[in-house]
């Protein structure tokens, strides 16, 4: 019911430019690199491979046996470490915005310990699946999603919160991105990417789309998980 009401409000609002016909407009072919091709597809493998047998043993023991750095990691040795290419590859990577990541989480972490967080969600009493839902969507434009779940979590599972409210709060702070550009990390990348190709999408032209859309999806989600 969630795809299906996105696909109809894009549809309502953009259905002339689903209409239209456009031309991909592509930069000059490049010869790939069969060495480096091979090395990716072994990294796709590792990666595949180790995250099937995470979930395998998370639906038999209960508990993640790889961490998940260890996956990012052993998946990308091929490249880096039998790779000519590495330098380049490294190079290539948006530094920037993994230390943004990064500087969020170490943020997010002093937060916590300062406990203002905790009291500030003790004293609003945040409990009901509506209420999880609401506050992941309206926090995320502040401090973005996956900090807040980081924060958050911890309280609902203080709480003794079950199944339905940590569905709540991966389904609220999942549709917060849906809301304003600024509800997810991985909106501004995107726009960012987008811009550095010549293409532009303001926050009213997101926000105009986002909003409603979002408002049903909280309702979608609210009965589901009610029912739940």
């Amino acid at each position: 019911m969630v795809l299906a009401a996105v696909w109809l409000v894009l549809y309502l609002y953009y259905r002339k430019e689903w209409a239209a016909t456009f031309v991909c407009k592509t930069g000059p072919e490049t010869q790939p690199d069969p060495a480096l091709t091979r090395l990716v597809w072994c990294s796709l493998v590792i990666l595949i491979g180790l995250a099937v047998a995470n979930i395998a043993a998370s639906l038999i023991t209960g508990a993640i046996v790889i961490p998940l750095p260890l996956i990012g990691l052993a998946a990308a040795l091929p490249i880096l470490v039998l790779s000519s290419q590495r330098l380049p590859v490294l190079r290539s990577i948006d530094w920037c915005t993994l230390v943004f990541f990064a500087a969020m989480f170490v943020l997010m972490a002093a937060v916590w310990q300062t406990g203002f967080f905790q009291s500030l969600a003790g004293v609003t009493g945040v409990t009901a699946v509506p209420a999880i839902l609401g506050t992941s969507v309206i926090i995320s434009q502040f401090i973005s999603n996956v900090p807040f779940v980081a924060l958050f979590q911890p309280l609902i599972l203080q709480a003794g919160g079950g199944t339905a409210r940590l569905m709540a709060l991966a389904a609220g702070s999942t549709i917060a991105g849906n809301l304003t550009i600024l509800g997810a990390a991985s909106n501004v990348i995107i726009i960012q990417q987008a811009e550095a190709r010549g293409e532009t999408l303001t926050f009213t032209e997101f926000a105009k789309v986002g909003v409603p859309l979002t408002l049903i999806q909280i309702g979608i989600y609210a009965v589901f998980l009610g029912v739940v």
